[in-house]
């Protein structure tokens, strides 16, 4: 009320009030009294929420139903007799980096996905190549499935054969025009969290990312891969440079065009 001391709500946990004026704020100040809105538009939060307790088989059954009154498709949950359910998610790839796939190999067959036949232990080869940007793909998982296998699930589908613990599986969700990233722990479970937000993908969307640079595991890379990221950040750098190069090229030609301009006027 005093110094109009203010935080943003990311900060709160790292500011120490400490205020020496005598002021109706006096022994008063708080943190959590001092808050704005988050500032970002693209903010990850990776505070892991306090769970409720686990619902009854009756509010699940409730929760299904009102469920699938909104479902537009035929994607739908079902619920089964001991208390587990299935149904479908979907999750945008967006990775940046190339992921490391088996040298050619032909595309999995439906009998290799009914055996389990993983194709790419039958090749050493190895080769990378980027993902689509925002490729969706769409799973089938029981309302068990963790998000560790999610990712797992995800890599076999695609025979990407790079370490799970370099990626990372986010909720994407969208509030007051901010769009905001929370990475999931591993053992949460994604049906459920689908569920909950119901069947809109504007409400709640899953993105595969790759996981944080804090928390990379770096030995689970090998040493062509390691090198092969230094290729891709030394371009991007030549790539960021010319950018900047172009655009204030292209200023100074436009500034030295007016004052050519300008010379023959008066003033």
């Amino acid at each position: 009320a005093d110094c109009r001391y203010t935080c943003h709500q990311q900060c709160r946990s790292l500011i120490q009030l400490d205020c020496r004026r005598p002021g109706p704020c006096q022994n008063q100040l708080s943190p959590e009294s001092t808050l704005l809105p988050p500032c970002s538009q693209n903010v990850t939060q990776t505070v892991e929420e306090e769970k409720p307790e686990p619902p009854t088989i009756q509010e699940i059954k409730q929760r299904i139903e009102k469920y699938n009154a909104k479902v537009t498709n035929c994607l739908l949950m079902k619920l089964n007799d001991d208390g587990t359910y299935t149904g479908f998610i979907k999750v945008h790839l967006k990775l940046r980096r190339p992921v490391t796939v088996p040298a050619g190999i032909r595309p999995q067959s439906i009998y290799d996905a009914l055996k389990e036949v993983n194709l790419a232990d039958m090749t050493d080869k190895r080769t990378s190549f980027y993902l689509p940007l925002d490729a969706i793909k769409q799973l089938h998982i029981s309302s068990t499935t963790t998000v560790s296998e999610v990712i797992q699930g995800l890599l076999k589908k695609f025979m990407v054969v790079d370490n799970p613990q370099k990626f990372a599986l986010f909720k994407e969700m969208r509030k007051d025009g901010q769009v905001l990233f929370q990475k999931l722990p591993l053992t949460e479970y994604p049906l459920y969290l689908r569920l909950l937000a119901g069947p809109d993908t504007d409400v709640l969307s899953f993105v595969l990312k790759e996981n944080e640079t804090g928390e990379v595991e770096w030995d689970a890379f090998s040493i062509p891969e390691l090198q092969n990221f230094l290729m891709i950040l030394d371009k991007e750098e030549k790539d960021k440079i010319q950018q900047v190069h172009r655009k204030y090229e292209r200023f100074k030609q436009r500034l030295q065009q007016t004052l050519k301009e300008a010379r023959g006027k008066p003033g």
